[in-house]
């Protein structure tokens, strides 16, 4: 789909099961921020942009509402498929969404909204959103006042060019006219655990401008991932370790 980021469409087509694997799923307490902040609850419908391969989509049907996953690219919305058989999910971009004026009473981007932040896409969701309805945002950050997190972040860095990226700030940019009211921010600390290989390697490489690297490239990647490993005394030789995020949660009402 021609909306979809070039980054996005090569990287996780490529990546969608590692995606799956590696990705940190939602501390507890978003539960409750959907609940509070996005008002979803029994009767209520949601639709998921960007949905990927449909972890955000599970902790929304927590809250009991009719909830649609929107992913545009195809390995990703296989995967969404295969593991939530009983979820609506449609193949459609932000840009151009298959849905009638005011019928979502919250839209949610998990992950995803940096990469099609912009005025088409707001006024999109603007339109299938009711009066009053809520667009949330939310994004998984690194924690890197920990000295082997920082030192992760610093080996992928060479290779994020241009690419949209939640820490550029970029995507606020949408919102300086006057389809939704403020941005309020939640933050949640949270623990991705798990082994080594998903919590770290997997993580890693489902990164779209790591997975749309050659082969040869990637490869490396992960060999300079293991030596991350084997060097950092909190890593090495664990069967489990803990990958320290904080979840950012934003909140704005459509105006």
């Amino acid at each position: 789909m021609s909306d979809v980021h070039c980054a996005a469409q090569q990287g996780f087509a490529q990546a969608a099961q590692v995606y799956e694997r590696g990705r940190p799923e939602y501390p507890e307490a978003i539960r409750g921020w959907l609940l509070n902040a996005l008002a979803l609850r029994a009767g209520s419908t949601a639709i998921d942009l960007g949905a990927g391969t449909g972890k955000f989509t599970r902790v929304l049907q927590h809250t009991g509402a009719c909830v649609v996953a929107v992913e545009p690219v195809t390995a990703m919305l296989g995967q969404l498929r295969a593991g939530l058989p009983g979820v609506a999910a449609l193949a459609a971009t932000a840009q151009k969404l298959p849905f009638r004026p005011a019928v979502a009473d919250a839209v949610t981007c998990a992950q995803a909204f940096h990469w099609f932040a912009g005025a088409a896409a707001l006024t999109e969701i603007h339109r299938v959103l009711r009066p009053g309805g809520r667009l949330g945002l939310v994004w998984h950050v690194r924690d890197e006042s920990v000295p082997w997190v920082a030192a992760l972040s610093a080996l992928m860095r060479p290779y994020e060019g241009e690419v949209p990226r939640f820490h550029s700030g970029q995507w606020r940019e949408a919102f300086r006219g006057q389809l939704f009211g403020e941005l309020h921010e939640s933050r949640f600390a949270y623990q991705h655990v798990g082994t080594p290989q998903a919590v770290i390697i997997d993580r890693v490489l489902s990164v779209s401008f790591i997975a749309a690297l050659p082969d040869e490239r990637k490869a490396n990647v992960a060999d300079r991932l293991r030596a991350l490993i084997a060097g950092t005394p909190e890593l090495r030789g664990r069967e489990l370790i803990a990958f320290p995020y904080q979840t950012r949660a934003f909140c704005c009402t459509r105006q």
